[in-house]
């Protein structure tokens, strides 16, 4: 009996929906007329009756973009994903089935023009600047406040009166004083204009520098104007700053991930590893090829791709390591061509494999997106995770080095090889280790690199040169060196080159790197021990 009851709930249920889904499809077809005065009609009653429905979001988004079709044989509407020249790819808009791929004469599309996609821009704003979710009321009031224009006044002055978080009431308020700016006369505009020096969007700062320029403002106006330009380009310079010097931090975390693994290799074996950057360019392909096997795993490949970039990268450095570079030790420049070569070889190896086109590492989308601070500010996901995960792997080396057996050994060879030899340690097999070691470590640098480019054959080599100057002016062998050294190269490159250009930037760099060296030749922390000495 209780079976039979809950079936038949079921059935009207579903009877109930599929009425609902009919009335929808049925609404969207009065679309399908050429009169625009109509369509605008069908407009307005859609998205009052179905205001909670997702579908007339996407509907009203693609007929703005001129991008709604509906099919000429079955009068489905559509949402097209992809075209290829004449061969549309589409799902249906009303149940998200995907359609079989249709030649373009096969559809028709809904015509819109610039009055009927105003209408549209203002009701996809009152439907989202009313909804339960804040992030899209966000959304919404930051996209009024891209393309405010009077329209939109009624819709903010009704949402200012409900709105309770201040995210959104901040985006609105800037709006409305931005409409009262451009619209009002006399003493509220003047005081409109005053209010904008509080406000550091693009948005107000066009509007008040046209309003100092309009032939139409007075001379207390545009003197009021200007003053708030001069504030709102004063705030704007602060924040100008504190975006470099984000962009400083990112760039030295990874010349941090670089130049690790450099310093330990060649302040305990003292070999200029030119190769240094092909195990940057392995961590990086390494992480391509995961996401091109595992398409499934996307949004885990980069975390994924950590391990196995360092277990692949350390092997390879183990495995030069005891082929060529362990026949090398005591002659530095026969291990810098003997890498050099390598390096090359390397590159090849990648080209032919992988094509020497450059590829594409997509990035999850929890690494998408920036951090806003204001609207002069933000701060990207991908650099953001960049610079917490160096400092991550840094405070993890300094622990090995400092903590565990590995580490002590390592210290004991790069303080006095000769009487940790005598001592019993296995000085050779610590520089494999040492060797596979710094090879990991720069295969986990290519997996961050890989979120701020593309991954190519060449993606060592814009690295490596700055990586032995971040070691160099560190000082050899000193991770603290390292750190500060690669900090200190990141803020000084980001600060020249908007002024000097990226390449003259290098050179300031370099010449005052050399610079250093001549007074302080060990670096700013030098290596202590008797091997030092030598």
């Amino acid at each position: 009996m209780k079976t039979n009851f809950l079936k038949i709930i079921f059935l009207n249920l579903l009877f109930i929906s599929s009425l609902f889904a009919n009335s929808f499809e049925e609404d969207i077809n009065k679309l399908k007329t050429n009169s625009l005065k109509t369509k605008e009609k069908v407009v307005n009653e859609i998205t009052e009756k179905y205001i909670t429905d997702e579908r007339i979001n996407i509907l009203l988004s693609k007929m703005i973009k001129s991008e709604l079709f509906y099919t000429k044989e079955t009068g489905i509407f559509v949402v097209l994903e992809k075209k290829d020249g004449s061969i549309y790819y589409t799902k249906s808009l009303v149940d998200n089935k995907t359609l079989e791929p249709m030649k373009k004469s096969m559809f028709k599309k809904v015509k819109t023009n610039n009055k009927l996609r105003s209408v549209i821009k203002t009701k996809l704003a009152e439907m989202n600047l009313f909804s339960p979710n804040t992030d899209k009321r966000l959304k919404s009031a930051k996209n009024i406040l891209l393309n405010v224009s009077s329209e939109f006044e009624p819709i903010i002055d009704k949402a200012l009166s409900l709105e309770k978080d201040s995210s959104v009431k901040e985006k609105l308020l800037e709006a409305k004083t931005i409409l009262k700016a451009q619209n009002l006369r006399g003493d509220e505009q003047l005081k409109a204009v005053k209010d904008l020096s509080d406000y550091i969007s693009s948005k107000s700062l066009s509007t008040l520098k046209e309003i100092s320029v309009s032939s139409n403002s007075s001379k207390e106006l545009k003197k009021a104007a200007l003053k708030s330009i001069a504030s709102v380009e004063n705030t704007r310079s602060y924040y100008a700053v504190l975006e470099k010097a984000f962009f400083g931090l990112s760039l030295g975390s990874v010349l941090l991930l670089a130049a690790i693994g450099l310093a330990i290799t060649f302040g305990v074996m003292k070999v200029i590893n030119m190769a240094h950057g092909e195990m940057m360019m392995i961590g990086a392909y390494t992480t391509y090829t995961l996401q091109q096997i595992m398409p499934g795993l996307m949004e885990y490949s980069i975390i994924l791709a950590i391990p196995c970039a360092f277990i692949v990268s350390g092997i390879i450095g183990i495995i030069i390591e005891r082929l060529v570079i362990r026949h090398l030790y005591g002659r530095p420049l026969e291990t810098l061509l003997a890498t050099f070569g390598i390096s090359l070889i390397l590159q090849q190896i990648v080209r032919t494999i992988y094509s020497p086109l450059n590829q594409e590492v997509k990035t999850p989308s929890w690494m998408s997106g920036a951090l806003e601070i204001n609207s002069a500010l933000s701060l990207t996901y991908n650099r953001l995770y960049i610079i917490i995960f160096a400092l991550i792997v840094f405070a993890s080396i300094l622990l090995l080095l400092n903590k565990t057996s590995l580490g002590l050994k390592v210290r004991a060879v790069t303080q006095n090889r000769q009487m940790a030899q005598a001592m019993g340690i296995k000085t050779s097999l610590i520089d494999a280790m040492t060797f596979g070691l710094g090879s990991g470590i720069a295969g986990i640098a290519g997996v961050a690199l890989s979120q701020l480019t593309n991954v190519g054959p060449n993606l060592g080599q814009a690295y490596i040169v700055d990586s032995f100057m971040v070691v160099v002016f560190g000082g050899v062998g000193n991770l603290w060196g390292t750190l500060i050294g690669a900090i200190t190269l990141g803020e000084i490159n980001k600060f020249i080159e908007p002024v000097a250009g990226a390449v003259l930037a290098k050179v300031i760099i370099l010449v005052f790197i050399i610079l250093f060296i001549q007074k302080r030749p060990r670096g700013l922390f030098p290596q202590k021990g008797r091997d030092a000495q030598d």
